[in-house]
């Protein structure tokens, strides 16, 4: 990898784990203790997500499609329960919790990856 692809997956993950600390901050039933748990938080999330959370969805799409698809944001939230369950210093109040902190970690991180995305002249 070039130098370059490597430094913006660092800013990537640094971003994360400032957006993750942010929507922690936001939702009292999320607590994560520092910048170094949010990065690994979101490493881990990433690797989740490209691991297990296919596997998951290739296993539920029939009641992912009787569920017209919300069945995707249950297996968000089980994303963030593992992690929590993985990771020390990041904690998980219930599935409720797991579920708003999925949606809202998602919405800014669509709404920072764009800026981010033209920032990078990507």
């Amino acid at each position: 990898m070039r130098s370059k692809q490597i430094l913006s997956i660092l800013l990537q993950l640094v971003v994360a784990g400032l957006v993750i600390i942010f929507t922690a901050y936001l939702l009292p039933g999320i607590v994560v203790d520092d910048l170094i748990t949010g990065i690994l938080i979101a490493a881990l999330l990433a690797l989740l997500n490209i691991t297990i959370k296919p596997i998951l969805i290739f296993f539920t799409i029939p009641i992912t499609i009787l569920t017209l698809g919300l069945f995707l944001l249950v297996i968000n939230a089980l994303m963030v329960m593992l992690a929590a369950d993985i990771v020390n210093g990041f904690a998980v109040g219930n599935f409720w919790w797991a579920l708003l902190f999925s949606l809202v970690l998602s919405l800014v991180n669509s709404l920072l990856g764009i800026s981010l995305g033209r920032s990078l002249g990507r």
